[in-house]
């Protein structure tokens, strides 16, 4: 309980963080994050997948993958229509975006905004705050399962492996735009 509420606690501050300094900005495509470099979206093997004669392709706005890529990395099936409503908020379904980064529509980043949120990661735009140890010592996908960087979260795989730990420590809490925009819609 106590690991839970640590884990919520910490999302809700770097959610709000980031959200004070991350307000609507026009693009820019000289803001270019200094601390990884992007791999093609191409380089995401077909061997990570159950069918590889079958490759996934992303495009934005399309997760007709989600099923598929979701239970092989630990979800239920009951949770898989919120969870592909959270990922096509946050990146739009493309495995390869990095907080402000903008996407055309077959998920090649193309610039970036001027928000500061380049610690946030793929899919479920996973948070610096979970993976590296620099910014929490207790980041929990750093301390379980060995991913302290940026780069492996790149990967769709492990980005929806990483969300499902989070998730089993703290439910939807940090994907829940009402801890960090409590003016949202639908917030109280």
């Amino acid at each position: 309980m106590i690991r839970k509420a640590t884990l919520l606690i910490i999302s809700i501050y770097a959610l709000t963080f980031f959200a004070s300094v991350a307000k609507a900005s026009a693009p820019d495509d000289s803001v270019k994050p200094k601390f990884i470099a992007l791999a093609p979206l191409s380089s995401v093997t077909a061997d990570r997948f159950k069918n590889p004669e079958k490759p996934v392709v992303f495009r934005h706005g399309d997760i007709s993958w989600l099923p598929e890529l979701a239970l092989q990395a630990g979800w239920e099936p009951k949770h898989l229509r919120k969870l592909g409503e959270i990922i096509l908020r946050e990146s739009g379904g493309c495995p390869n975006r990095i907080g402000s980064s903008i996407v055309d529509a077959n998920c090649n980043i193309t610039g970036y905004t001027k928000a500061t949120n380049k610690s946030d990661t793929g899919l479920l735009q996973i948070n610096g705050v979970n993976y590296n140890p620099e910014r929490n010592k207790w980041a929990i996908a750093c301390r379980e399962m060995n991913i302290c960087t940026q780069e492996p979260l790149l990967d769709p795989i492990n980005n929806l492996k990483v969300g499902k730990l989070l998730f089993d420590e703290a439910g939807w809490g940090p994907w829940n735009v009402c801890n960090w925009n409590p003016k949202a819609k639908g917030c109280k």
